[in-house]
């Protein structure tokens, strides 16, 4: 898809960055479970916290279809910042924005999309996941604030957020209109990091368990009003998976890219292996996944950012993307043979860091339900 030239700058100054300040020093930070904090502060003062914010609240407002460019470039660096990033623009920014009052777009908004503040968004438990509904965190009213008790499990970025968007059921007779979301800084008495997670992939970006302990907030943090909290959580659902979408065809063209330079230098029965016709079918399959995943997310991106439905296109993309990006990291790790499956080389890496971009922001099998039944809808 043809570029303009701001679209142009925007790739090209994420890709320098990247290059400079995130590849070097990624398998690092994996290795070691460090939270790039110095990397994270560069990508703030290029604007790609506020990616999907307007200027009047200190965002750039560049789209989705930029966003989805830099989140490319940031995911072929290190997948990690790019879970990062991705978050706090989608489901940390986009609620406070949609939903939030001039007061909290002012306290909490501004921060978030200048960079000075990190966002995690607290909806999943232990006991569910894709049932974003059945929620056993409660938040109950008292006088002019209110009291937040129960556990969320999976939440990126929880231990080094500033900010946390919670959501807990205030009406428990209402189902899913008795769920309301809330702002929570995370230096409130009652923000516990219970638990980091110890995962296969990503260990650069932290994933932890919260446990709210009679954590109190003012009843001016409630976002939107009481019940709404569903539709809130729902509402960043397209942007949320664009953005994954496109981390997605970051890592895969990380691994496609180290895959051709390898099959470049690696020699056999006295030849490069990208000669063998079996390395450059792998090659050729791959670049196609990948160009049409890449396609699928700019789609998306394109009529998100023309204000139309998509949620359909955004779970293509999604599914698309995230499954063709696994296939591509594990042909990577078969170009590269036993190599492939050490550590000193990147793309077993990617096949770890790729893997839960399956799973997170939606599953599959949740992508297959949803675009099965806007097809059935339509």
């Amino acid at each position: 898809m043809l570029l303009t030239e701001e679209q142009s700058m925007i790739q090209n100054m994420a890709r320098q960055y990247v290059r400079e300040k995130i590849t070097p020093f990624s398998a690092d930070w994996d290795r070691n479970k460090t939270f790039p904090v110095e990397a994270l502060k560069g990508l703030a003062e290029l604007g790609f916290y506020g990616m999907l914010v307007p200027e009047e609240w200190d965002g750039c407002e560049i789209g989705y279809f930029s966003a989805a460019l830099v989140l490319e470039e940031i995911a072929v660096g290190d997948a990690a910042c790019a879970t990062i990033i991705s978050v706090t623009n989608s489901v940390g920014c986009i609620p406070i924005l949609k939903f939030g009052s001039n007061q909290q777009k002012e306290t909490f908004l501004k921060p978030l999309a200048a960079g000075k503040r990190l966002a995690a968004f607290c909806l999943t438990e232990p006991h569910a996941g894709s049932d974003a509904s059945d929620l056993r965190t409660k938040a109950v009213k008292d006088g002019n604030q209110y009291c937040i008790n129960g556990v969320k499990q999976f939440i990126t970025s929880g231990k080094n957020a500033d900010v946390a968007l919670v959501f807990a059921v205030t009406n428990p007779d209402a189902g899913k209109k008795g769920i309301s979301a809330f702002i929570v800084p995370t230096n409130t008495a009652g923000y516990q990091v219970s638990n980091i997670e110890n995962k296969m992939g990503q260990n650069a970006s932290d994933t932890v368990q919260i446990n709210f302990d009679n954590c109190i907030i003012p009843e001016g943090n409630l976002l939107g009003k009481e019940g709404e909290g569903y539709k809130i959580a729902l509402s960043g659902l397209e942007g949320g998976r664009i953005g994954i979408a496109a981390q997605s065809v970051g890592i895969g063209r990380a691994a496609l890219e180290a895959s051709i330079q390898y099959a470049q230098e690696r020699e056999s029965f006295g030849k490069a292996i990208y000669k063998h016709q079996a390395i450059s079918f792998k090659i050729a399959s791959m670049a196609t996944q990948l160009d049409a995943a890449r396609l699928l997310v700019h789609r998306a991106a394109k009529l998100k950012d023309a204000g139309l439905a998509c949620l359909k296109e955004a779970s293509m993309a999604k599914l698309f993307a995230s499954e063709a990006a696994e296939k591509i990291c594990s042909e990577a790790i078969q170009i590269f043979g036993g190599y492939g499956y050490l550590n000193d080389f990147p793309v077993e890496r990617y096949y770890r860091d790729v893997k839960i971009c399956q799973i997170y922001e939606g599953t599959s099998e949740i992508q297959r339900l949803v675009i099965s039944r806007e097809i059935m809808q339509s």
